[in-house]
């Protein structure tokens, strides 16, 4: 962790928080922090009491022209996004929603990012700046509210993707965009290979594709930025367009999860990170994002088979959905638990949010 610990003053609004972290140490209960529960279903366990954030919610302060905004993180997300876009402004990394009611705080206790992070980034490179009450009950700051400002700095991105299981996020600073000028969607009938192939070339070139997704021997392709930029690069790429209300459906539906691939009851997902130009796994049913960085695989397919074949190319495996999760949700090489646990133990040395959550209990 860079930078000291810097105490945070504990407004009313966090008070009953810091007391209720302080019963449950002294009570040796576990924490499971909740803002929506959109995001429940994506646990080996679900242990604890539910510490729900609903009411750490408000924009604090958003400045237009600094592109920056800080919430609490029970804030609803609908509401940050409804007010940046009265300004021409969004969430750059596009997190997915899942489901009506989630918060801005499990949009960043997730670290999840949508179709846009192939152009923009993660949810990590958006965070300037964290409010935490950690596992002792301390009210603590990181970061600033500028990139300029590192104190702390990695502290505040390693928040992101924690999943509430080192501290409870209370505020969270973050750098916003503009919204594109324009947007088209281009449409591609093609194989999973050349489609991988087609988009290894098309990212050596300087055009602005926002997004990509190849499902059932179809690639799409959104395009995003200057009017004519998008114009021309629709002109090099030829493609079918499609309609903006159809384009708009798709991408909502691919960063919300809620398309027919990951709806099907009972059906076991896996999110394959891995490199963008391996090519096709043949393990099931895919759909492949992210320009071919991220693979979901659907079906019944061997655990051991999945993550071998992600390490074979350079990147790791996630069980998302259904499945055996009583061995976590990854496999973590040991170097690599063994700084979970020092980050655990630095923030929440008693082991009150979310145990089990991620990986199994030591």
């Amino acid at each position: 962790m860079n930078g000291p610990l810097a105490p945070a003053t504990v407004d009313p609004t966090v008070a009953p928080f810091v007391d209720r972290i302080l019963a449950a140490r002294a009570a040796r209960t576990p924490l499971r922090i909740r803002g929506g529960g959109t995001k429940d279903f994506h646990a080996a366990r679900l242990d604890g009491d539910v510490l729900d954030t609903a009411a750490l919610s408000g924009i604090v302060d958003h400045e237009p022209s600094e592109l920056v905004l800080v919430a609490r993180a029970g804030t609803p997300l609908a509401e940050v996004e409804a007010a940046l876009a009265a300004h021409g402004q969004c969430l750059a990394f596009e997190p997915p929603r899942f489901a009506h009611g989630g918060t801005l705080g499990g949009a960043i206790a997730s670290g999840l990012s949508g179709p846009r992070r192939v152009s923009t980034g993660s949810a990590r490179d958006y965070v300037l700046g964290v409010a935490i009450v950690d596992g002792r009950g301390q009210a603590l700051r990181f970061g600033g509210r500028v990139m300029k400002n590192v104190a702390g700095y990695d502290v505040s991105r390693l928040i992101a993707g924690s999943w509430g299981t080192l501290a409870l996020l209370t505020e969270v600073a973050l750098k916003v965009l503009p919204r594109p000028e324009a947007e088209t969607t281009l449409r591609f009938e093609m194989a999973e290979a050349d489609a991988i192939a087609q988009l290894a070339r098309w990212a050596g070139q300087p055009l602005p594709i926002s997004a990509s997704a190849h499902l059932e021997q179809t690639l799409t392709v959104r395009l995003s930025g200057a009017g004519s930029a998008v114009d021309a690069a629709r002109a090099k790429l030829g493609g079918d367009p499609v309609p903006t209300h159809t384009a708009d459906a798709f991408w909502n539906a691919l960063r919300d999860q809620s398309a027919a691939f990951f709806t099907v009851p009972g059906r076991t997902v896996w999110r394959v990170s891995l490199q963008s130009t391996a090519p096709p796994l043949g393990l099931g049913p895919q759909c492949l994002e992210w320009g071919g960085a991220l693979r979901w695989i659907a079906g019944d397919v061997d655990a051991d088979t999945v993550h071998a074949t992600a390490a074979r190319h350079g990147g790791h495996a996630t069980l998302w959905h259904g499945g055996d999760r009583g061995r976590g949700l990854q496999r973590v090489a040991p170097g690599v638990m063994a700084i979970q646990r020092r980050l655990k133990a630095a923030l929440d040395p008693d082991g009150l949010f979310g145990p089990g959550r991620l990986f199994p209990d030591p």
